[in-house]
């Protein structure tokens, strides 16, 4: 059996974070959202009328640090800029926003262990 790829690795993050979402009544907005070079992986509307855009970090091991861990500042930005564009497109500047992180570790053959640390940041921090 092959090694997966980064990518591959983040694409089921994806799909078990959407899934995950979907089971605690969101509606999944949009996914993989880019602007120029900055990405929200979901954009996201939960039952307290806040759009909520979602970092999702998956990792198979945590031999190198908590998944959560690797949503560093320049992470953060991106996902501001990223926001902001897809407010201004859908003319929604001004809604109430939260940005939440969920962190997915899952060692190989293993149930995924899913954490969503709801307002994980916020802009101008």
């Amino acid at each position: 059996m092959s090694k997966k790829t980064s990518r591959e690795i983040g694409d089921e993050g994806e799909e078990l974070a959407t899934a995950y979402l979907e089971s605690k009544g969101y509606t999944i907005l949009e996914r993989n959202y880019h602007f120029e070079h900055a990405e929200v992986d979901i954009v996201a509307y939960n039952n307290t009328s806040h759009i909520v855009f979602v970092e999702v970090k998956k990792r198979s091991t945590n031999r190198y640090g908590d998944p959560e861990e690797y949503v560093d500042e320049e992470k953060i930005q991106n996902v501001y800029k990223a926001a902001e564009a897809w407010l201004y497109e859908r003319k929604m500047d001004g809604s109430p926003v939260r940005f939440d992180v969920i962190a997915i570790l899952q060692q190989e053959n293993e149930a995924p262990d899913i954490k969503h640390y709801e307002n994980a940041f916020r802009p101008g921090r």
